[in-house]
């Protein structure tokens, strides 16, 4: 399979050439249609079209089988409209969160690991991501923009620029984030240029620290009347996954789901899962047992969210503000007998929850157009009034949000990953004994799944006769079938913008 290199130079300079035009978009006051049909502005308790606020929660590692343990996201759900086929550009922490906050893929971004030459902050620092984010396009349209929680793997709180003062990213007005390690005690901040040392206590929890800022922030932009952006990125329930304090002792005996595909791998196996042995007895504790942590873990995460809706009802917003809840990507625990983790393409990693509540959005709605992560970005920007830069992939959601039909909406969603270099200069090392799968190019459609690994394997799942993807029938397929697949991803390997992805994502029948 043909590997794609990261074309920075040729994007970098499209993004300068249209910089000015697209950060000094002028903002649809009217209320006007803007991208994709526009999205309806929320009015005020005057009747004046107003900028409508949002809030973005973003979970890490979070799976759709911790939904029914979250009382608060389900009420959201009910409040709200739903995308039941929403996916990630790779079930990895960075490149996940890079295609969010651009817009791009892996491909565009450049980062397609967690470290390394092509991961991590780093990569996404050197690549010159960060200066076409959402937040400076949101600011520049007269937000006020706050980041809380974590951020990318690799980037610390303390100085590592050489300034005087400790980095923050262009563009954020609020900046209170965590460094590495995945720590909810004992860490430090970076609260707007100054690090912040936290403890061991009980208000020191790293959840409930930034639930107390995201409320003090809301207060702040009601004061000042004006619109805000404020995403609240959290650790949980990403390993250790550990809980607040008042939930260390909840949920106890609690069972990890054994759906059908769990410690039962695909036939014809995956040559890069043929080594996996059944689980043991003590594996399937062990299971259980971090299942149990890891939604004792969302609890705070739960608790945020009732205290962020709860928060603007007081302050009158509430019906002025986008609540957006997500994650970077989905985790397996079990399934085709793989061990806990992620990095795999079938839906356990690559589907996560995207649930909408907000202005004009259809309560306990589901949307079952293929949307993806890279569409974050644009409809965050479509919401404000803006117009995204040409460099961006996705597409905005927001007449979808809205209960409209989108007659040339995407037919399939393109997934890259690469995996990490276990031995030096060998991003294609042997699999490990938790079967995490080499490098591969991946499409999921509402019917399909179409997987290609670059040591020339490939998988094919019916998702409508197969849901849990065990039956491997890429074998079955005839020649015209495979080349037709095989265009699609090709193309969408190679794409660049909006127009051209979206050309590209559309399969002829």
């Amino acid at each position: 399979m043909q590997r794609h290199r990261h074309r920075r130079p040729l994007r970098a300079a499209l993004g300068l050439a249209v910089a000015a035009l697209t950060l000094g978009a002028c903002t649809n006051l009217s209320g006007a249609p803007a991208q994709d049909g526009g999205s309806a502005r929320a009015s005020s308790a005057g009747g004046a079209a107003a900028k409508p606020n949002i809030v973005f929660v973003l979970t890490d590692d979070l799976s759709t089988n911790l939904l029914p343990h979250m009382p608060q996201v389900k009420e959201l759900q009910k409040d709200g409209t739903s995308f039941s086929q929403y996916f990630v550009t790779d079930s990895l922490c960075c490149p996940s969160r890079s295609s969010i906050l651009t817009g791009e893929f892996p491909h565009n971004t450049g980062v397609f690991t967690n470290n390394g030459s092509d991961g991590g902050y780093g990569a996404f620092n050197r690549n010159g991501d960060e200066a076409r984010c959402y937040a400076p396009a949101l600011r520049k349209a007269g937000y006020r923009t706050g980041f809380m929680g974590k951020y990318l793997n690799g980037y610390l709180p303390a100085d590592e620029h050489g300034t005087d003062s400790p980095y923050v990213p262009p563009g954020w007005d609020e900046w209170d984030t965590a460094g590495n390690g995945y720590p909810e005690f004992g860490y430090n901040l970076n609260e707007n240029g100054k690090v912040v040392p936290y403890g061991q206590g009980p208000d020191d929890y790293l959840t409930d620290v930034v639930a107390r800022k995201a409320t003090s922030f809301i207060d702040s932009a009601a004061a000042d009347k004006k619109p805000f952006m404020l995403e609240l990125a959290t650790f949980a329930p990403h390993s250790p996954s550990t809980p607040a304090p008042r939930d260390a002792d909840s949920f106890p005996g609690l069972e990890a789901p054994r759906t059908p595909a769990f410690d039962k791998p695909s036939a014809p196996t995956p040559e890069w899962q043929s080594g996996l042995k059944p689980l043991s007895a003590e594996e399937q504790r062990s299971i259980d047992e971090k299942f149990a942590e890891r939604v004792r873990s969302v609890q705070a995460v739960d608790d945020m969210i009732g205290r962020v809706r709860s928060e603007l009802k007081e302050k009158g917003l509430d019906d002025d503000t986008y609540i957006v809840f997500s994650s970077d990507n989905g985790f397996h625990m079990g399934e085709h007998r793989l061990r806990p983790g992620k990095q795999t393409a079938y839906d356990t990693d690559i589907r996560v929850p995207l649930v909408v509540a907000g202005p004009h959005v259809p309560a306990g709605k589901e949307v079952a157009e293929p949307a993806e992560n890279i569409d974050l970005s644009p409809t965050f920007q479509d919401l404000a009034g803006t117009t995204p830069a040409p460099t961006v992939d996705g597409r905005s959601l927001v007449p979808l949000l809205h209960g409209d039909s989108v007659p040339d909406w995407r037919d399939a969603v393109l997934v890259e990953h690469h995996r990490p270099a276990f031995k030096k200069n060998d991003p294609d090392a042997a699999p490990d004994t938790s079967g995490n799968p080499p490098s591969y190019e991946a499409i999921r459609t509402r019917e399909a799944l179409w997987v290609e690994y670059a040591d020339g394997e490939r998988e094919y799942y019916d998702i409508k006769n197969d849901p849990d993807q065990l039956h491997n029938r890429a074998p079955a397929l005839t020649e015209s079938e495979r080349d037709r697949l095989h265009a699609t991803l090709t193309a969408l390997e190679k794409c660049e913008g909006t127009e051209a992805c979206g050309k590209a994502a559309r399969i002829e029948r």
